[in-house]
């Protein structure tokens, strides 16, 4: 949880942490917070709820030159935003620099605070589509059975038959590049499993007392699946949910690797991955921040999938 949690907080307040404007200055006499609306537009739909103030918004400001020197500001611990250019190409770790810059000037610690915001959108967007498809899938199957079990049992095997990454890919080359596509594309790839665990649980709950109380009672399909059977399936949904966030997050950092996924400028661990490479025997600092980032974002979901696990099955717990 420490280990997701922190993930999540540096995707939201990424533009607190490294940005080229500040967090809070005052200009011609009146107060501004670019950084913190930035925070905002983190957020779905939050560029719709509040825009940057003039002139901040104006694509001609730059706060580094335009700002007066004289007023008060506030500025993020890394002074500098992940497409900001600058003429340090391939400069090693240093005070200005934290970790580096890339190929065309840009800091690499910019670039990978705000590349979480790009993986975890990715991640957790797609497998909240995979989820709904899963659960949808599985629900149905479990719960009608016989010739309704069959075709979407068959469905889920016909799907599972195709290894996932090279199915990403093969749909991703039809399409446009950019970051909805990756989520759409995930999302149509990742269902099976949460279909299967949700088939197991509807299958083994639609025989309950409870059940049959509701059927009894009067209760359509829709309200005995939806408010009877489907909160007490979301255990093993909820931990296959968790696995499928890691593994959407290395297919995300594949695709943008090999320039299918999220698009340049906007920043990805996939696509710092690829600059590293291509200059891993010049600049090798270029290669640890993504590398660890990734290592960090995978192995916390993973664990925190086996602690929900361990918590909903005793036997589990017990072992452990």
């Amino acid at each position: 949880m420490v280990c997701v949690g922190s993930l999540m907080l540096l995707a939201l307040l990424g533009p607190l942490i490294a940005n080229d404007e500040p967090i809070v200055c005052r200009h011609d006499g009146t107060w501004h917070f670019p950084a913190l609306v930035e925070v905002v537009h983190v957020l779905p739909w939050g560029s719709r709820l509040v825009e940057k103030s003039t002139p901040f918004r104006l694509p001609a400001f730059n706060a580094k030159r335009d700002l007066d020197p004289e007023a008060f500001a506030l500025w993020p611990p890394v002074r500098f935003g992940p497409e900001e250019v600058s003429m340090h190409v391939l400069q090693a770790p240093s005070v200005r620099h934290w970790l580096g810059t890339d190929d065309v000037g840009r800091a690499v610690a910019a670039r990978l605070v705000h590349g979480a915001a790009a993986s975890l959108k990715v991640a957790l967007a797609s497998m909240l589509l995979a989820g709904a498809i899963g659960v949808f899938v599985g629900g149905v199957a479990g719960y009608f059975g016989s010739w309704v079990d069959a075709l979407l049992s068959r469905l889920i095997e016909v799907v599972v038959c195709f290894p996932v990454f090279f199915l990403a890919l093969g749909l991703i080359m039809w399409m446009e590049p950019g970051i909805g596509n990756v989520v759409l594309v995930i999302g149509l790839t990742r269902w099976t499993s949460i279909a299967r665990y949700t088939r197991a649980e509807f299958i083994r709950l639609k025989t309950a007392d409870y059940i049959a109380a509701a059927q009894a009672s009067g209760a359509g399909t829709a309200r005995i699946m939806g408010r009877h059977l489907l909160p007490n399936a979301l255990s093993p949904v909820l931990v296959s949910l968790s696995f499928g966030v890691a593994g959407a997050i290395l297919i995300e950092t594949a695709l943008s690797w090999l320039g299918f996924g999220v698009q340049p400028p906007m920043p990805s661990w996939g696509s710092m991955l690829r600059v590293a490479w291509d200059h891993m025997d010049t600049s090798p600092h270029l290669l640890y921040p993504p590398c660890v980032a990734i290592f960090l974002a995978v192995l916390g979901f993973n664990l925190l999938g086996d602690a929900i696990r361990q918590a909903a099955d005793p036997t589990a717990r017990d072992a452990g």
